[in-house]
Protein backbone atom coordinates (compact mmCIF):
# COMPACT_ATOMS: atom_id res chain seq x y z
CA UNK A 1 0.00 0.00 0.00
CA UNK A 2 1.53 3.41 -0.67
CA UNK A 3 1.80 6.59 1.60
CA UNK A 4 -0.43 8.34 -0.69
CA UNK A 5 -3.37 5.34 -0.16
CA UNK A 6 -2.69 5.34 3.36
CA UNK A 7 -3.15 9.20 3.43
CA UNK A 8 -6.69 9.18 1.71
CA UNK A 9 -7.87 6.34 3.94
CA UNK A 10 -7.05 8.05 6.96
CA UNK A 11 -8.36 11.05 5.06
CA UNK A 12 -11.61 9.31 4.52
CA UNK A 13 -11.80 7.43 8.01
CA UNK A 14 -11.17 10.81 9.51
CA UNK A 15 -14.45 12.17 7.40
CA UNK A 16 -16.49 9.19 8.87
CA UNK A 17 -15.68 9.98 12.65
CA UNK A 18 -16.93 13.31 12.39
CA UNK A 19 -19.56 13.17 10.84
CA UNK A 20 -20.34 9.78 12.60
CA UNK A 21 -21.19 7.78 9.58
CA UNK A 22 -20.69 4.61 9.13
CA UNK A 23 -17.31 2.67 7.10
CA UNK A 24 -19.85 1.86 4.18
CA UNK A 25 -21.33 5.35 3.94
CA UNK A 26 -17.51 6.39 4.23
CA UNK A 27 -16.56 4.40 1.33
CA UNK A 28 -19.18 5.66 -0.65
CA UNK A 29 -18.32 9.58 0.35
CA UNK A 30 -14.33 8.67 -1.65
CA UNK A 31 -14.95 8.16 -5.19
CA UNK A 32 -12.67 8.88 -8.17
CA UNK A 33 -13.53 10.85 -11.20
CA UNK A 34 -13.23 8.60 -14.55
CA UNK A 35 -12.21 11.11 -17.22
CA UNK A 36 -11.41 9.39 -21.12
CA UNK A 37 -9.33 11.31 -23.86
CA UNK A 38 -7.71 10.10 -26.56
CA UNK A 39 -4.05 10.82 -26.30
CA UNK A 40 -1.51 9.93 -23.83
CA UNK A 41 0.36 12.53 -21.61
CA UNK A 42 3.87 13.13 -23.02
CA UNK A 43 5.18 15.49 -20.89
CA UNK A 44 4.08 16.10 -17.45
CA UNK A 45 6.37 19.10 -16.79
CA UNK A 46 3.92 22.50 -16.53
CA UNK A 47 6.44 24.31 -18.05
CA UNK A 48 7.02 21.83 -21.21
CA UNK A 49 3.62 20.97 -20.97
CA UNK A 50 1.81 21.78 -24.54
CA UNK A 51 -0.22 18.72 -25.95
CA UNK A 52 -3.79 19.15 -24.30
CA UNK A 53 -3.45 15.88 -21.91
CA UNK A 54 -0.28 17.50 -20.64
CA UNK A 55 -2.24 20.93 -20.67
CA UNK A 56 -5.38 19.65 -18.82
CA UNK A 57 -2.96 17.38 -15.91
CA UNK A 58 -0.38 20.44 -15.09
CA UNK A 59 -3.94 22.35 -14.79
CA UNK A 60 -5.11 19.79 -11.87
CA UNK A 61 -1.98 20.09 -10.40
CA UNK A 62 -0.36 23.03 -10.12
CA UNK A 63 -0.93 26.47 -9.59
CA UNK A 64 -0.45 29.79 -9.98
CA UNK A 65 0.61 33.53 -8.10
CA UNK A 66 -3.16 34.34 -9.67
CA UNK A 67 -5.57 32.26 -11.58
CA UNK A 68 -8.66 32.45 -13.65
CA UNK A 69 -11.85 31.97 -12.07
CA UNK A 70 -12.35 28.53 -12.49
CA UNK A 71 -14.47 28.05 -15.81
CA UNK A 72 -13.33 31.28 -16.59
CA UNK A 73 -11.13 32.31 -20.37
CA UNK A 74 -12.05 35.58 -19.42
CA UNK A 75 -8.60 37.88 -18.04
CA UNK A 76 -11.05 39.88 -16.35
CA UNK A 77 -11.68 37.15 -14.08
CA UNK A 78 -8.62 37.18 -12.51
CA UNK A 79 -8.19 36.68 -8.96
CA UNK A 80 -5.29 35.81 -6.32
CA UNK A 81 -4.70 32.29 -6.28
CA UNK A 82 -0.54 31.74 -4.38
CA UNK A 83 -0.59 34.97 -4.01
CA UNK A 84 -3.14 37.25 -2.16
CA UNK A 85 -2.31 40.43 -3.36
CA UNK A 86 -0.02 42.61 -5.54
CA UNK A 87 0.80 46.21 -6.28
CA UNK A 88 2.66 47.58 -9.84
CA UNK A 89 4.23 50.70 -10.53
CA UNK A 90 2.86 53.53 -12.47
CA UNK A 91 5.50 52.57 -15.73
CA UNK A 92 4.04 48.81 -15.33
CA UNK A 93 7.51 47.76 -15.02
CA UNK A 94 7.71 46.71 -11.44
CA UNK A 95 5.21 43.86 -9.75
CA UNK A 96 5.56 43.08 -6.34
CA UNK A 97 3.25 39.99 -5.34
CA UNK A 98 2.55 38.98 -1.50
CA UNK A 99 2.07 35.04 -1.21
CA UNK A 100 -0.29 33.42 0.68
CA UNK A 101 0.35 31.97 4.16
CA UNK A 102 0.15 28.20 5.01
CA UNK A 103 0.34 26.73 1.44
CA UNK A 104 2.36 23.24 1.11
CA UNK A 105 3.61 21.58 -1.55
CA UNK A 106 2.48 18.01 -2.08
CA UNK A 107 4.25 15.07 -1.23
CA UNK A 108 5.57 16.65 2.00
CA UNK A 109 8.11 19.03 -0.01
CA UNK A 110 7.59 21.60 2.10
CA UNK A 111 6.05 24.97 2.32
CA UNK A 112 5.38 27.68 -0.14
CA UNK A 113 8.20 30.67 -0.51
CA UNK A 114 9.10 32.89 -2.52
CA UNK A 115 12.16 31.24 -3.18
CA UNK A 116 9.72 28.89 -5.20
CA UNK A 117 8.32 31.21 -7.03
CA UNK A 118 11.68 32.96 -8.12
CA UNK A 119 12.68 28.86 -9.07
CA UNK A 120 9.62 28.54 -11.75
CA UNK A 121 9.41 31.76 -13.10
CA UNK A 122 13.49 31.89 -13.84
CA UNK A 123 13.16 27.99 -14.88
CA UNK A 124 9.96 29.52 -17.71
CA UNK A 125 12.18 32.01 -19.03
CA UNK A 126 15.00 29.32 -19.78
CA UNK A 127 14.73 28.09 -23.18
CA UNK A 128 16.76 24.76 -21.84
CA UNK A 129 14.17 23.88 -19.77
CA UNK A 130 10.77 25.78 -20.68
CA UNK A 131 8.25 25.91 -24.26
CA UNK A 132 7.58 29.33 -22.96
CA UNK A 133 10.53 30.79 -22.47
CA UNK A 134 10.07 33.50 -25.46
CA UNK A 135 7.01 34.78 -23.33
CA UNK A 136 9.34 35.76 -20.62
CA UNK A 137 11.64 37.50 -22.82
CA UNK A 138 10.42 40.72 -21.44
CA UNK A 139 11.61 39.52 -17.24
CA UNK A 140 14.77 41.46 -16.37
CA UNK A 141 15.03 39.72 -12.84
CA UNK A 142 12.93 37.95 -10.31
CA UNK A 143 13.62 38.64 -6.59
CA UNK A 144 12.59 37.28 -3.16
CA UNK A 145 12.17 40.45 -1.20
CA UNK A 146 11.76 38.19 1.88
CA UNK A 147 10.06 34.47 2.25
CA UNK A 148 6.77 35.78 1.51
CA UNK A 149 7.12 38.74 -1.04
CA UNK A 150 8.30 38.28 -4.77
CA UNK A 151 8.99 40.83 -7.26
CA UNK A 152 9.48 41.01 -10.91
CA UNK A 153 11.15 43.98 -12.98
CA UNK A 154 10.42 44.05 -16.48
CA UNK A 155 12.51 45.84 -19.22
CA UNK A 156 9.28 46.75 -21.34
CA UNK A 157 5.49 46.65 -20.54
CA UNK A 158 4.07 43.34 -21.14
CA UNK A 159 0.70 43.21 -22.71
CA UNK A 160 -1.36 41.05 -20.69
CA UNK A 161 1.12 40.70 -17.61
CA UNK A 162 -1.14 38.66 -15.52
CA UNK A 163 -1.34 35.78 -17.47
CA UNK A 164 2.16 35.12 -16.82
CA UNK A 165 2.26 34.76 -13.92
CA UNK A 166 -1.66 32.61 -13.94
CA UNK A 167 -2.30 28.81 -13.32
CA UNK A 168 -1.28 28.44 -17.01
CA UNK A 169 1.70 27.21 -19.22
CA UNK A 170 4.88 29.00 -17.82
CA UNK A 171 3.17 30.64 -14.66
CA UNK A 172 2.58 27.54 -12.71
CA UNK A 173 4.52 27.01 -9.77
CA UNK A 174 7.02 24.10 -9.13
CA UNK A 175 8.98 22.64 -6.44
CA UNK A 176 12.18 23.97 -6.34
CA UNK A 177 13.41 20.98 -3.65
CA UNK A 178 11.33 18.43 -6.03
CA UNK A 179 12.64 19.89 -9.16
CA UNK A 180 16.83 19.78 -8.27
CA UNK A 181 15.94 16.24 -6.36
CA UNK A 182 13.96 14.78 -9.16
CA UNK A 183 15.83 16.33 -11.87
CA UNK A 184 14.88 17.41 -15.48
CA UNK A 185 11.22 17.36 -16.30
CA UNK A 186 10.83 15.90 -12.72
CA UNK A 187 11.49 12.38 -13.70
CA UNK A 188 8.23 12.40 -14.71
CA UNK A 189 7.20 12.75 -11.31
CA UNK A 190 5.99 16.56 -11.16
CA UNK A 191 5.40 18.46 -7.64
CA UNK A 192 2.93 21.48 -6.89
CA UNK A 193 0.44 23.07 -4.72
CA UNK A 194 -3.04 21.86 -6.67
CA UNK A 195 -5.91 19.86 -5.27
CA UNK A 196 -4.73 16.54 -6.64
CA UNK A 197 -1.09 15.64 -6.71
CA UNK A 198 0.35 12.86 -9.32
CA UNK A 199 0.54 9.17 -8.35
CA UNK A 200 1.37 7.37 -11.39
CA UNK A 201 1.33 7.34 -15.16
CA UNK A 202 0.62 3.79 -17.48
CA UNK A 203 2.21 4.50 -20.80
CA UNK A 204 -0.85 4.72 -23.47
CA UNK A 205 -3.29 3.30 -20.38
CA UNK A 206 -3.87 5.83 -17.39
CA UNK A 207 -2.51 8.73 -15.81
CA UNK A 208 -3.57 8.55 -11.66
CA UNK A 209 -3.60 11.44 -10.02
CA UNK A 210 -4.86 11.49 -6.14
CA UNK A 211 -6.57 14.07 -4.02
CA UNK A 212 -3.95 16.61 -2.06
CA UNK A 213 -5.46 16.35 1.58
CA UNK A 214 -3.53 19.40 2.70
CA UNK A 215 -4.58 21.66 -0.36
CA UNK A 216 -4.54 25.49 1.04
CA UNK A 217 -8.28 25.86 -0.19
CA UNK A 218 -9.49 22.60 1.48
CA UNK A 219 -9.45 18.30 0.86
CA UNK A 220 -11.00 17.57 -2.11
CA UNK A 221 -13.94 15.93 -2.38
CA UNK A 222 -12.74 13.96 -5.09
CA UNK A 223 -10.62 10.62 -4.04
CA UNK A 224 -9.01 10.81 -6.70
CA UNK A 225 -8.76 11.11 -11.14
CA UNK A 226 -7.96 8.53 -13.26
CA UNK A 227 -7.20 9.72 -16.55
CA UNK A 228 -7.30 7.00 -18.92
CA UNK A 229 -6.08 7.02 -22.87
CA UNK A 230 -9.44 5.73 -25.00
CA UNK A 231 -7.65 7.26 -28.69
CA UNK A 232 -11.47 5.94 -30.32
CA UNK A 233 -14.33 8.11 -30.09
CA UNK A 234 -16.78 5.67 -30.29
CA UNK A 235 -15.28 3.68 -27.12
CA UNK A 236 -14.68 6.31 -25.09
CA UNK A 237 -18.58 7.51 -25.89
CA UNK A 238 -20.32 3.94 -24.78
CA UNK A 239 -17.91 4.28 -21.65
CA UNK A 240 -19.38 7.14 -20.50
CA UNK A 241 -22.71 5.95 -21.45
CA UNK A 242 -22.47 2.86 -19.55
CA UNK A 243 -21.32 4.81 -16.61
CA UNK A 244 -17.82 3.54 -16.94
CA UNK A 245 -16.70 6.76 -17.56
CA UNK A 246 -17.66 10.00 -15.99
CA UNK A 247 -16.31 12.92 -18.26
CA UNK A 248 -14.86 12.59 -21.85
CA UNK A 249 -12.74 14.15 -24.44
CA UNK A 250 -15.56 15.13 -26.78
CA UNK A 251 -15.41 14.90 -30.85
CA UNK A 252 -15.85 18.44 -31.75
CA UNK A 253 -18.37 17.55 -34.56
CA UNK A 254 -21.88 19.46 -34.78
CA UNK A 255 -23.31 15.88 -35.65
CA UNK A 256 -21.58 14.35 -32.53
CA UNK A 257 -22.35 17.23 -30.46
CA UNK A 258 -26.17 16.91 -31.46
CA UNK A 259 -26.59 13.37 -31.24
CA UNK A 260 -25.18 12.89 -27.55
CA UNK A 261 -26.40 15.35 -26.31
CA UNK A 262 -30.57 13.57 -26.58
CA UNK A 263 -29.00 11.20 -24.40
CA UNK A 264 -30.87 12.88 -20.77
CA UNK A 265 -28.21 11.35 -18.78
CA UNK A 266 -25.54 13.38 -21.09
CA UNK A 267 -24.29 17.06 -20.68
CA UNK A 268 -22.44 18.39 -23.34
CA UNK A 269 -20.20 21.17 -22.40
CA UNK A 270 -18.83 23.28 -25.27
CA UNK A 271 -16.27 25.86 -24.07
CA UNK A 272 -13.52 28.50 -24.99
CA UNK A 273 -11.27 29.06 -25.43
CA UNK A 274 -11.27 27.50 -29.27
CA UNK A 275 -7.69 26.07 -30.06
CA UNK A 276 -7.51 28.26 -33.61
CA UNK A 277 -7.28 26.02 -36.87
CA UNK A 278 -5.07 27.23 -38.96
CA UNK A 279 -3.16 25.55 -42.02
CA UNK A 280 0.43 26.58 -41.77
CA UNK A 281 2.81 27.11 -45.21
CA UNK A 282 6.50 26.18 -44.69
CA UNK A 283 7.70 28.28 -47.44
CA UNK A 284 11.46 26.99 -47.03
CA UNK A 285 10.30 24.15 -48.84
CA UNK A 286 9.73 24.68 -52.81
CA UNK A 287 7.30 24.88 -54.28
CA UNK A 288 6.40 27.05 -51.24
CA UNK A 289 9.16 28.99 -51.00
CA UNK A 290 7.16 30.91 -54.07
CA UNK A 291 4.47 33.13 -53.35
CA UNK A 292 2.52 33.21 -55.97
CA UNK A 293 2.42 29.33 -55.29
CA UNK A 294 1.01 30.10 -51.17
CA UNK A 295 -1.14 32.28 -52.98
CA UNK A 296 -2.62 29.76 -54.88
CA UNK A 297 -3.15 27.31 -52.11
CA UNK A 298 -4.85 30.54 -50.02
CA UNK A 299 -7.12 30.48 -52.63
CA UNK A 300 -8.20 26.71 -53.33
CA UNK A 301 -9.47 26.61 -49.47
CA UNK A 302 -13.04 27.39 -48.74
CA UNK A 303 -13.18 28.36 -45.41
CA UNK A 304 -16.77 28.63 -45.18
CA UNK A 305 -17.45 25.05 -46.40
CA UNK A 306 -14.89 23.57 -43.69
CA UNK A 307 -16.67 25.56 -40.85
CA UNK A 308 -20.04 24.47 -42.00
CA UNK A 309 -18.33 21.17 -41.53
CA UNK A 310 -17.54 21.00 -38.37
CA UNK A 311 -20.59 23.17 -36.99
CA UNK A 312 -21.31 26.56 -36.52
CA UNK A 313 -21.34 25.98 -32.71
CA UNK A 314 -18.30 23.68 -32.68
CA UNK A 315 -15.79 25.63 -35.25
CA UNK A 316 -16.64 29.37 -35.92
CA UNK A 317 -14.36 31.08 -39.05
CA UNK A 318 -11.48 33.36 -38.61
CA UNK A 319 -10.29 36.17 -40.48
CA UNK A 320 -6.88 36.45 -39.17
CA UNK A 321 -3.69 35.14 -38.20
CA UNK A 322 -4.56 36.54 -35.02
CA UNK A 323 -7.35 34.14 -33.39
CA UNK A 324 -11.15 35.35 -32.69
CA UNK A 325 -12.26 37.02 -29.87
CA UNK A 326 -8.33 37.85 -28.75
CA UNK A 327 -7.21 41.85 -27.75
CA UNK A 328 -5.61 43.20 -30.95
CA UNK A 329 -6.95 41.04 -33.55
CA UNK A 330 -7.80 42.81 -36.42
CA UNK A 331 -9.61 41.58 -40.06
CA UNK A 332 -8.33 44.93 -41.94
CA UNK A 333 -6.31 42.69 -44.22
CA UNK A 334 -9.39 40.98 -45.26
CA UNK A 335 -9.90 36.93 -45.91
CA UNK A 336 -8.44 34.94 -49.03
CA UNK A 337 -11.13 34.51 -51.29
CA UNK A 338 -11.87 30.78 -52.46
CA UNK A 339 -11.29 30.80 -56.00
CA UNK A 340 -10.17 27.70 -57.58
CA UNK A 341 -9.95 29.13 -60.94
CA UNK A 342 -7.52 32.06 -59.54
CA UNK A 343 -5.69 29.51 -57.49
CA UNK A 344 -4.27 27.67 -60.94
CA UNK A 345 -3.84 30.68 -63.00
CA UNK A 346 -1.49 31.46 -59.77
CA UNK A 347 0.48 28.13 -60.16
CA UNK A 348 0.79 28.73 -63.75
CA UNK A 349 2.19 32.22 -63.39
CA UNK A 350 4.34 30.52 -60.75
CA UNK A 351 5.55 27.67 -63.76
CA UNK A 352 3.18 25.29 -62.85
CA UNK A 353 0.87 24.72 -65.43
CA UNK A 354 0.58 20.93 -64.87
CA UNK A 355 -0.38 21.39 -60.83
CA UNK A 356 1.89 20.55 -58.05
CA UNK A 357 2.27 17.79 -55.31
CA UNK A 358 2.35 18.84 -51.65
CA UNK A 359 2.80 16.46 -48.39
CA UNK A 360 1.67 16.56 -45.47
CA UNK A 361 1.95 14.72 -42.06
CA UNK A 362 -1.43 14.33 -40.49
CA UNK A 363 -2.51 13.06 -36.97
CA UNK A 364 -4.90 10.35 -36.81
CA UNK A 365 -7.07 12.41 -34.43
CA UNK A 366 -10.63 13.02 -34.93
CA UNK A 367 -10.23 16.22 -35.07
CA UNK A 368 -7.72 17.03 -37.35
CA UNK A 369 -7.88 13.69 -40.34
CA UNK A 370 -11.50 14.46 -41.42
CA UNK A 371 -10.48 18.32 -41.73
CA UNK A 372 -7.37 17.60 -43.76
CA UNK A 373 -9.78 15.18 -46.06
CA UNK A 374 -11.80 18.16 -46.68
CA UNK A 375 -8.77 20.26 -47.57
CA UNK A 376 -7.15 17.55 -49.76
CA UNK A 377 -10.44 17.32 -52.15
CA UNK A 378 -10.81 21.56 -51.82
CA UNK A 379 -6.76 21.41 -53.08
CA UNK A 380 -7.55 18.77 -55.78
CA UNK A 381 -9.78 21.10 -57.40
CA UNK A 382 -7.64 23.02 -58.31
CA UNK A 383 -4.67 21.46 -58.91
CA UNK A 384 -3.07 20.82 -56.13
CA UNK A 385 -2.25 16.92 -54.73
CA UNK A 386 -1.80 17.02 -50.98
CA UNK A 387 -0.35 13.71 -50.06
CA UNK A 388 -0.96 12.82 -46.33
CA UNK A 389 1.50 10.57 -43.87
CA UNK A 390 -1.24 10.12 -41.74
CA UNK A 391 0.21 9.32 -38.44
CA UNK A 392 -1.09 8.51 -34.56
CA UNK A 393 -0.99 11.58 -32.75
CA UNK A 394 2.02 11.78 -30.51
CA UNK A 395 4.17 10.80 -33.50
CA UNK A 396 2.55 13.50 -35.72
CA UNK A 397 4.02 16.31 -32.71
CA UNK A 398 7.26 14.56 -33.04
CA UNK A 399 7.91 14.43 -37.16
CA UNK A 400 5.93 18.48 -37.27
CA UNK A 401 8.84 19.53 -35.38
CA UNK A 402 11.37 17.60 -37.40
CA UNK A 403 10.74 19.90 -40.25
CA UNK A 404 8.66 16.88 -42.23
CA UNK A 405 5.97 18.97 -43.56
CA UNK A 406 5.23 21.02 -46.43
CA UNK A 407 1.72 21.73 -44.88
CA UNK A 408 0.69 21.84 -40.91
CA UNK A 409 -2.47 22.01 -39.44
CA UNK A 410 -2.26 23.05 -36.29
CA UNK A 411 -4.90 24.27 -33.43
CA UNK A 412 -3.98 26.16 -30.57
CA UNK A 413 -4.97 28.23 -27.86
CA UNK A 414 -3.21 30.88 -26.03
CA UNK A 415 -3.45 33.76 -23.34
CA UNK A 416 -6.05 35.74 -25.48
CA UNK A 417 -3.69 39.07 -26.59
CA UNK A 418 -2.75 39.04 -29.90
CA UNK A 419 0.83 39.28 -28.44
CA UNK A 420 1.29 36.02 -27.70
CA UNK A 421 0.17 33.97 -30.92
CA UNK A 422 1.85 36.49 -32.94
CA UNK A 423 4.86 35.58 -30.66
CA UNK A 424 4.37 32.39 -30.91
CA UNK A 425 3.47 31.07 -34.29
CA UNK A 426 4.67 34.31 -36.72
CA UNK A 427 7.62 35.73 -34.62
CA UNK A 428 11.36 34.32 -36.41
CA UNK A 429 12.34 33.54 -32.71
CA UNK A 430 9.61 31.04 -32.67
CA UNK A 431 10.50 28.78 -35.77
CA UNK A 432 11.34 25.03 -35.64
CA UNK A 433 14.82 24.67 -35.01
CA UNK A 434 15.55 28.15 -32.79
CA UNK A 435 16.82 27.46 -29.52
CA UNK A 436 13.40 29.90 -28.65
CA UNK A 437 11.09 28.19 -30.92
CA UNK A 438 8.06 26.90 -29.29
CA UNK A 439 5.58 25.75 -32.33
CA UNK A 440 6.09 28.10 -35.61
CA UNK A 441 5.31 26.18 -38.82
CA UNK A 442 5.08 29.05 -41.03
CA UNK A 443 8.25 29.66 -40.81
CA UNK A 444 7.08 33.39 -40.96
CA UNK A 445 9.33 36.41 -40.17
CA UNK A 446 7.65 39.20 -42.14
CA UNK A 447 6.76 40.99 -38.99
CA UNK A 448 9.26 40.95 -36.58
CA UNK A 449 9.42 44.33 -36.05
CA UNK A 450 6.30 45.16 -35.70
CA UNK A 451 5.65 42.45 -33.19
CA UNK A 452 8.38 43.74 -31.42
CA UNK A 453 7.24 47.21 -30.96
CA UNK A 454 4.28 46.19 -30.03
CA UNK A 455 5.45 44.30 -27.06
CA UNK A 456 7.31 47.40 -25.37
CA UNK A 457 4.57 49.81 -26.57
CA UNK A 458 2.66 51.65 -23.77
CA UNK A 459 0.12 53.73 -25.86
CA UNK A 460 -2.71 50.89 -26.17
CA UNK A 461 -3.67 52.74 -29.57
CA UNK A 462 -0.19 52.75 -31.27
CA UNK A 463 -0.18 48.97 -29.85
CA UNK A 464 -3.45 47.73 -31.79
CA UNK A 465 -1.90 49.32 -35.02
CA UNK A 466 1.44 47.59 -34.69
CA UNK A 467 -0.52 44.41 -34.33
CA UNK A 468 -2.73 45.15 -37.09
CA UNK A 469 0.54 45.59 -39.14
CA UNK A 470 1.62 42.80 -38.30
CA UNK A 471 -1.44 40.97 -39.18
CA UNK A 472 -1.38 42.76 -42.85
CA UNK A 473 2.12 41.94 -43.42
CA UNK A 474 1.75 37.70 -42.50
CA UNK A 475 -1.39 37.89 -44.66
CA UNK A 476 0.04 39.37 -47.36
CA UNK A 477 3.37 36.98 -47.32
CA UNK A 478 0.79 33.90 -46.86
CA UNK A 479 3.12 32.57 -44.10
CA UNK A 480 -0.55 30.48 -43.22
CA UNK A 481 -4.62 30.25 -43.71
CA UNK A 482 -6.50 30.87 -41.01
CA UNK A 483 -9.31 28.39 -40.73
CA UNK A 484 -11.65 28.40 -38.20
CA UNK A 485 -11.29 28.37 -33.97
CA UNK A 486 -12.25 24.59 -32.54
CA UNK A 487 -14.17 25.17 -29.49
CA UNK A 488 -13.78 23.05 -26.40
CA UNK A 489 -15.70 20.01 -26.44
CA UNK A 490 -16.06 17.52 -23.63
CA UNK A 491 -19.37 15.79 -22.22
CA UNK A 492 -19.98 14.42 -19.05
CA UNK A 493 -22.63 12.27 -16.73
CA UNK A 494 -25.43 14.39 -15.13
CA UNK A 495 -24.26 12.85 -11.95
CA UNK A 496 -20.54 15.13 -12.17
CA UNK A 497 -20.80 18.72 -10.44
CA UNK A 498 -17.85 20.80 -12.11
CA UNK A 499 -18.75 23.20 -8.39
CA UNK A 500 -18.73 26.32 -10.72
CA UNK A 501 -20.07 26.96 -14.23
CA UNK A 502 -18.15 26.23 -16.82
CA UNK A 503 -17.49 29.17 -20.02
CA UNK A 504 -14.00 28.67 -20.95
CA UNK A 505 -10.79 27.21 -19.24
CA UNK A 506 -7.11 28.29 -21.06
CA UNK A 507 -6.11 24.47 -19.80
CA UNK A 508 -8.48 22.81 -22.47
CA UNK A 509 -10.09 21.05 -20.49
CA UNK A 510 -13.01 21.16 -17.48
CA UNK A 511 -11.40 22.74 -14.21
CA UNK A 512 -11.11 19.50 -11.55
CA UNK A 513 -11.27 21.52 -8.27
CA UNK A 514 -11.60 20.40 -4.52
CA UNK A 515 -15.24 21.44 -5.17
CA UNK A 516 -16.27 19.05 -7.95
CA UNK A 517 -17.80 15.32 -6.77
CA UNK A 518 -20.14 12.99 -7.89
CA UNK A 519 -23.33 12.13 -7.19
CA UNK A 520 -24.25 8.69 -5.77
Amino acid sequence: MTGNTVTNLRRILGMAVASGVSMTSAAAIAATLNVGINMDATNLDPHRATATTDVALAGWMFNGLVRFAPGSADPASIEPDLATSWETSEDGLTWTFHLRDGVEFQRGYGPLTAEDVVYSLERAADPERSSFANDYAAFESVEALDAETVQIKLSAPVPGFLGLVANYHGGMVVSRKAAEEKGDAFNGDPVGTGPFEFQEAVTQQHVDLVANPDYYRGAPELDGIRLQIIPSDSSRELALMSGELDLIYGKREQRWVDQVSRNENIIVDIFAPGEYRTLYLNETHAPLDNINVRKAVAHAINVDEISAFVGEDVGPRGCSAVPSGYLGESCDAGIYSHDPELAKSLLAEAGFPDGITLTAVVSSSSSQKPIMEVIQAQLAQAGIKMEMNVVDHPTYHQQIRQDLSDLVFYGAARFPVADSYLSQFYHSQAIVGTPTAVTNFSHCKVADAQIDAARVETNPETQMQLWAEAQKLIHDDVCAVPLFSLMQVWARSDKLDYGYELTGNLNLAPSITENTALAE
